[in-house]
């Protein structure tokens, strides 16, 4: 693909979602920003939130990783169900009941000044780290068909990425995020699609060849039961670990929690919890077939897989797809890949940059005390500011990252979540007082402790870790808690 075309479907692509921007963000003042005054229809939310939490990620780490782990992560995927279910009638109910925007100040209720500070804090560093590998893989794929080309640095390249993110989000907010964010899933499912059905042509496969082909490879093998709970694909750990990280990467997370709260009232956001659940089993089901198809394709055609299974599809879509003739739909599928991986990570960077200045400014800046003209003033000082701190991860990321990228959005999360998952689990389920002022450094002692133990067994104990760490850091975090509780 000309790095010259795949530049101005980009220009036209920010365009569109600009003019959303300059549409939705009429007459918005900050509550709009934050809440879109509660007025957005449950099945917008539903459908955008689709794109949020797929990200670039499974864009491309999902397809990519099945020629190593087979179906495997879709045993993750059903334990998400599970999460979203405890998500829906658990902690919803909480947050509408108490009328919350940042879902933290839960924690000033429950427990006090520190833990409530503690949270949002945990938050930030979390989804500044998550979002920001996320719109790594964005970075990449756009370096490698239009940056690289035309000799502009990956640094440049990755500021420009976030500039554009910065432009049509500064003001609208969460407001515009739901439009856009729909819109952006709308490309993100369209490009998945018409890779498959240009696969299936290639191969002369038609739909029911293209399905038995792909269930009779062994690359779409879903359950395993066998190795035991030193099998990092082992169903149990898939499972249990899918059902937790749902429930922290979703229902404690401020990002997608306050897309939820854009809801009228309880009742359809819990029906938005439910549609996007049954869309999310089917769509991730979507990109495991992807992965299969590409392998099968590529073994079929000689194409050599990339050392990092990450680039197998932006390989396959820029360089092969897109050099094809036009009449074979080649170039429609490289066009659409690229749309469609924009869209995937930016649905997601565009929501944790309004999130986490929606977290900053309640929970740090004391919003609820400042005149309208304060608080746009700081809003739009905190959003740049976590634009700016995006670029520095990225950059350090692109040096450091030696894995599929889905495995390191995950490791993250089991680390800095873990604390979030502790205190939400005894902040609700048991009685028990704490010392609030001890919270600050029981979270930041329950991940080093986990490090510490998942080091430890894994080089002397012969147990290999999976995402369960999550679990035992969210322990470490409860027992952390309750003995100080009494100090």
């Amino acid at each position: 693909m000309s790095p010259y075309l795949a530049l101005g479907i980009l220009l036209v692509y920010f365009s569109i979602l600009v003019y959303i921007s300059f549409r939705t963000s009429k007459g918005a003042d900050t509550n709009s920003f934050f809440t879109a005054n509660k007025s957005v229809p449950w099945y917008l939310v539903a459908f955008g939130m689709i794109g949020t939490s797929l990200s670039g990620v499974t864009f491309i780490s999902v397809p990519g990783a099945v020629g190593l782990k087979s179906f495997s992560y879709f045993q993750m995927v059903l334990g998400y169900t599970v999460g979203y279910l405890f998500i829906a009638t658990v902690l919803m109910p909480l947050y509408y009941r108490l009328n919350l925007i940042s879902i933290y100040t839960y924690f000033e209720k429950r427990m006090g000044f520190w833990s409530y500070k503690s949270a949002s804090a945990i938050f930030i560093i979390s989804r500044t780290l998550g979002s920001a590998v996320r719109l790594y893989i964005a970075a990449q794929v756009l370096q490698i068909a239009i940056y690289d080309p035309l000799g502009v640095p990956f640094w440049l390249s990755v500021l420009i990425t976030i500039a554009l993110i910065w432009v049509y989000t500064y003001k609208g907010g969460i407001k515009t995020i739901v439009v856009t964010d729909t819109l952006q899933t709308t490309f993100l499912v369209t490009a998945v699609v018409l890779t498959i059905i240009l696969i299936s042509k290639e191969m002369h496969f038609g739909l029911g060849e293209m399905v038995s082909t792909v269930s009779n490879s062994n690359l779409s093998d879903i359950f395993f039961f066998e190795g035991g709970w030193s099998d990092s694909k082992n169903f149990f750990k898939q499972f249990i670990s899918g059902a937790f990280i749902a429930i922290v990467m979703t229902g404690m997370d401020q990002d997608l929690m306050q897309k939820n709260l854009t809801c009228k009232n309880i009742g359809e956001a819990q029906k938005n919890m439910m549609w996007f659940t049954i869309v999310l089993v089917f769509v991730n089901l979507l990109f495991l077939s992807l992965g299969a198809m590409m392998y099968l394709y590529a073994q079929k055609n000689g194409i050599e897989i990339p050392a990092k299974t990450d680039d197998l599809y932006p390989m396959l879509a820029l360089k092969h797809f897109g050099s094809m003739a036009l009449g074979s739909g080649g170039v429609i599928v490289a066009v659409t890949f690229l749309i469609g991986i924009t869209a995937a990570t930016y649905a997601s960077s565009d929501s944790a940059l309004t999130a986490l200045t929606t977290a900053f400014c309640v929970d740090f800046l004391q919003f609820d005390k400042r005149e309208e003209k304060d608080r746009k003033r700081l809003k739009n000082i905190t959003h740049i500011g976590f634009s700016l701190l995006f670029f520095v991860v990225i950059i350090i990321f692109n040096y450091l990252n030696s894995t599929d990228v889905i495995s390191a959005t995950f490791q993250i999360a089991s680390y800095t979540y873990g604390p979030l998952l502790g205190l939400f689990v005894y902040g609700i389920y048991t009685k028990w007082s704490v010392s609030d002022k001890w919270v600050p450094w029981i979270c930041i002692s329950a991940p080093v402790l986990t490090y510490l133990i998942v080091y430890l067994v894994e080089n002397y104990g012969g147990y290999k870790f999976g995402f369960e760490n999550l679990l035992l850091n969210g322990l470490i975090m409860m027992i952390g808690l309750y003995i100080t509780r009494k100090l």
